[in-house]
Formats: C-alpha cells, structure tokens, sequence
C-alpha cells in the first residue's frame, strides 16, 4: 500500500512544480532504431551521393536531438548477427544498402559517435544479444555454420541459446571489439534473457543464472577495455510482481528470467532502462519499484511515445508527459522509444519536451562507483563577444594517455560567481575543444563559468570569468624591464610564451617558466601575451602596457 500511496502523490504532482525543476544530472535518451530502416536510414548508400544523404539525414535527426537537450543516444549496432559498422564476425545488414552483406563504403557507427560527440551527446552501441534472425538469413546462417550447436531455432527464427556458455563468450567477444575500436560512452544489451517463446525452462532459478552469467562475461570484458564506458541493458518494464500490483503474467524476473535488479546490487550493470510501455497503474507502481532499487545506479525508464501515434494506439499526450514529470519528480531520467516518432513531434511530444520539458541541458549522472577522482579546472577563461555571439576559450588540462580524454562544461549566470550546481545555468556541455561560440540567451551582462569533466563524469570546480559578459583584459605587471607572469599551471602543456603587438604581429619569444621575462628592447606600448605548445597552439594569457621609465 505504501507504493501505491507513494506513485498516487506522485502523480498528482502539479506540472508546474516539476517544469520549474531544472535538474543538473538527467538521462534524457531516446533509442536510434537501425533495423528495418524504423528511424534510419530511410535512404540507400550506394554511391557517394548516396552516401552523402545518408549521412545527412542522421545529421538532421541528431540536431533535432540535440535541440531538445537529449544527452545519449542509443544507437543500434548490432542488429539480427548483423551490423552497421565493419566487421570480421557478422556481415553488414541490409538497412544501410537494400542488399545483405554490402558495404556501405563507409563507416556508420564511426560516423554516429563523431556527430553526436560534435553535440556533446553520449553515444551507446546498442547490441541484440539473443535474438539472431530468421533462420536462413545472412546473420544467423553464417552463426549456424560457425557453431553448428549454438543456435536454437524457435519457429522460423534463431536464437542463441543463453544455456551454453560458448553464447557469453561469444557475446563478450563482439562487445569488447566494439570496445575496442570505437570511442563510445556505453554497450547497451537489448534481449539479454529467454525469448518468450522458449517452452522449456525447467528450472527459472537455473534460468537467472545463466543469463547472469552472460551479462558478468560482457561486463567484466567490457570494463577490461576501458573502465568508463557504460554497461547497461533494456529489461521487461516490470521487474516482478509487486505486493499491491501485479505484473499480469508479464515480468522480467519469473517469465523471461531476467534479474536486473540483481545486476544493479552486484556492480555487473550500470544502467537500466526498463521497457516501461504502459500507462496508468501499470506504470506507476513500477516505475517506483525500480527507483526504490536502484542501487545507486542510473536508472531512465523507457517511454512507449509510438502509442501516441494515432495507428499504434492514440494516446493523449497528456499520458507521457506526466509520466515524464512523475520520474523527474523522483530523480530518474526518460528514454523515448524510439526516435522518429520524438523527433517527428508525434501529438506535440517534441514542441513540449525542447520549449518545456528540457528547456535547459543536463549532464548525464558520473559514474562514480567506478571513479571519485576529481580532474584539475582549467584556467585562463578569455571572453570575446560580437553582438549575442560570445566565444569562450581557456587553458586545457592535460589530457590522459589511456583514451580517458577530459572535455568541458559551460555555465552562464547574471550573478558571480555562476553557480554551478543550478543546471539552469549549464549553456553547453561535454565540449571536446578548448573552445565554444554560442548564442547568448539574453541581453543582460552574464558571467561565465567553466569546469573539467572526465569519461566517469567527474566534474572540476569552476573556473570563473569574474567578468561579465566580457572579460577585462589581464593586465601583467612589468617594470619596463622584466614582465612578471603568473605561475605556470602544472597541466599546462605549453613551453614558450609568444609576445604579439595588438595588431598581431609577433614581437618576441621566450620560454615560458616562472621566471620574469625581459622585456628590455620591446618599445612602448600595449602586447598580448599568449602561450604556446611545441605543435604552435596559442591561448591568451595576458596583455601588458609597457611604459618606459
């Protein structure tokens, strides 16, 4: 009774009170469907050209995504033992040409990661574990020849049977490849458990052990490949039955041995988001079933948006936005199945979600059961503005030799310091480069704010501008002679100081340490000070006025 009580008073929570709330730490996700060509490609790359709209149709999708503050991107990579990016194990699938097996002539997983790193979106490798396809299609006949007892057929499909342990280790394998060889944020596992339609689980105990044992096999492989990339997996939306509710015979504990909420307890899985496709009591209840067992882990339901669709089911759209509001309400992130029908504003769902819902970014939550350490802030915050276009740069932190790169979060706020913990002041975030244009959101003076972040999600303390809007030049003191700098940071990478005129014209070099530098044979008047590396990147220090005594 006390869940249901508790889901009753969430519900009833006033929209108001929710849209007010702009979390600083959401997953605000959706699922990029590849198969059957459902939200991409709807075109065929077949020449150049073709290639060309493909990509720039995923370009279109990404920056409606990107639009509406959707930080992760569930892209599906491995589809029926097929895939959309090369590989030695499984042929191409059709979606990308219209022919089974054919390149495409380029890479689509490489070119998903780097459009949606452009946008400081999180891009997770979705991969269908069991399920391999009809039975003499491309990627289950190629399976069957390989291990001749491995794949289960069930009707005209196939299936990998979650029994033998070859089906792990197989799992395992294509998971650390992708690992491996790309720069992605998550391996997310669609089907990991017995397909419905498997009538001979004679022991369900039996059963939760041995999809376990393939979920341990991937993750442990996966975070021997880098610790950072997510792990995380789409179970049945209703985890078992609850003492007040029951699930109607269709859970992921008893009916498909699925024991997620035991992945979350033991550290095998760091993410989940339930397939939560109902509405009303059927969601409710649930919904806070998994927040009450989370674990500390994420946690970011998915959304059944397709019923919105007048062919699937006609729902109001009133029936996910305040399912929306009731999980932000409780501290848990959304995930839209799947894209198209988001970023077709299916019954408005797009308009609500990029003008109410997600008026500002968010971050996705750090992973700091697997790393506290805090990275170093950068510095030396250098403001440029032009009419509401302001341009932010900064020293970077030295970045890490393991793949563990460091990117950067910017606040802006009418008060200083910018407080960093309002994620109504985040303006963008994950930016890879030492430097960001934007569009100023208002025409008021703002300071700005910027922090370090790393693969876990670990964030800096802030590097404040102290400034607003734009920053008054440093002034260095010199004494005509000797000009004193500001200790060096030790991630600083850069070895020589660069001395401009303010026209830009190099006037003279040094080496940059802590030592004054001799400004003796300069004439009067204004410089730039600037650092630079030994592959010539410069970054502003400083200015100076030198007047001769």
């Amino acid at each position: 009774m006390r869940r249901a009580m508790m889901a009753l008073c969430l519900v009833l929570l006033t929209s108001a009170s929710v849209l007010a709330q702009s979390p600083k730490y959401e997953v605000r996700a959706v699922w990029f469907t590849t198969i059957g060509s459902l939200d991409w490609p709807r075109t065929q790359a077949r020449d150049a050209q073709s290639v060309e709209r493909q990509k720039q149709e995923m370009v279109k999708a990404l920056d409606r995504l990107h639009r509406a503050n959707i930080n992760t991107v569930i892209f599906q990579t491995r589809l029926r033992a097929t895939t959309v990016y090369p590989s030695q194990q499984e042929p191409w699938d059709v979606c990308l040409t219209g022919k089974a097996g054919m390149n495409p002539g380029y890479d689509p997983l490489q070119f998903a990661i780097e459009e949606c790193h452009k946008r400081g979106m999180e891009l997770h490798a979705w991969v269908v574990t069991i399920p391999v396809g009809k039975w003499n299609s491309p990627g289950c006949k190629r399976l069957r020849e390989r291990f001749p007892n491995l794949i289960k057929k069930i009707g005209d499909e196939g299936y990998m049977n979650p029994e033998m342990e070859q089906t792990g280790r197989y799992l395992a394998e294509i998971c650390s490849d992708i690992t491996r060889r790309y720069d992605i944020d998550g391996i997310h596992l669609d089907y990991i458990r017995y397909p419905e339609t498997w009538k001979n689980i004679s022991n369900r105990e039996q059963g939760r052990r041995n999809i376990t044992r393939i979920v341990r096999s991937i993750y442990d492989e996966v975070k021997r490949q880098k610790p950072w990339v997510k792990v995380s997996c789409s179970p049945i939306g209703k985890y078992s039955d609850l003492t007040r509710q029951t699930s109607k015979g269709w859970n992921a504990y008893h009916t498909v041995c699925q024991d997620a909420q035991q992945w979350l307890r033991e550290g095998i899985m760091d993410e989940l988001f339930p397939m939560m496709y109902f509405r009303g009591e059927h969601f409710y209840p649930f919904a806070v079933d998994w927040h009450e067992h989370s674990y500390g882990r994420i946690v970011a339901p998915g959304l059944g948006i397709w019923f919105l669709d007048r062919r699937e089911g006609n729902w109001p759209l009133m029936d996910i936005t305040r399912e929306m509001e009731v999980l932000r309400g409780m501290g848990m992130g959304h995930t839209f199945f799947r894209s198209k029908f988001f970023t077709d504003n299916t019954k408005g769902l797009y308009d609500y979600t990029y003008r109410q819902f997600n008026r500002y970014p968010a971050l996705v939550p750090p992973m700091t059961w697997q790393s506290k350490l805090i990275p170093l802030a950068p510095d030396f915050i250098d403001i440029e503005t032009s009419g509401n276009t302001v341009t932010l740069s900064w020293q970077p932190v030295r970045k890490k030799d393991d793949g563990n790169y460091f990117t950067y979060n910017i606040y802006a706020s009418e008060h200083n310091p910018v407080d960093i913990s309002d994620g109504a002041n985040l303006v963008a975030t994950r930016i890879r480069k030492n430097s960001v244009t934007f569009t100023r959101r208002t025409d008021r003076a703002l300071y700005y704010a910027v922090t370090t972040m790393d693969r876990f999600g670990n964030e800096s303390a802030a590097r404040q501008s102290g400034s607003a809007t734009t920053s008054s030049p440093t002034l260095l003191k010199n004494d005509g002679r000797r000009l004193y700098l500001p200790p060096k940071p030790q991630e600083a990478d850069a070895n020589f100081l660069v001395i401009e005129s303010m026209s830009g014209v190099q006037m003279m070099r040094a080496y940059y340490n802590d030592q004054p530098v001799d400004i003796s044979r300069l004439p009067d008047g204004v410089y730039v000070v600037r650092s630079m590396n030994r592959k010539k990147v410069t970054h502003k220090i400083g200015q100076f006025i030198k007047k001769s005594k």
